[in-house]
């Protein structure tokens, strides 16, 4: 798949509170907070601002020393804060606390209605 130049997004915290992450970000000199739990019913993405029409994004967290986590989302439109609910993430994400500082999220330039 061909993906257009991400979108970055700064982590400044991220604290786990029993099953979840949740933390700020910063994104174009704005503050938001950021939730990262497992799915309920499927993998998603939230954003406090909108992306177009995407259907399906690569959301991948980043930091030092070349770590890294990702994973398909489905993108499902706007929230007061960034949501990422992904089972896979958030425990990559336990398992390596405090090592992410940055949040890309990369939108397919071939998507399609159908996917």
């Amino acid at each position: 798949m061909k993906y257009l130049t991400p979108l970055k997004i700064k982590i400044k915290k991220l604290d786990i509170n029993e099953s979840y992450f949740f933390g700020k970000v910063e994104f174009e000199g704005n503050e938001y907070k950021i939730n990262i739990q497992g799915e309920w019913k499927e993998k998603l993405l939230k954003l406090p601002f909108k992306l177009g029409n995407e259907k399906k994004v690569l959301v991948r967290l980043t930091g030092p020393n070349d770590i890294v986590v990702e994973d398909y989302l489905m993108y499902r439109g706007i929230s007061e804060w960034v949501e990422i609910d992904s089972q896979y993430i958030l425990h990559f994400v336990a398992d390596h606390q405090d090592k992410f500082d940055t949040l890309e999220i990369y939108l397919e330039d071939n998507l399609d209605s159908t996917n």
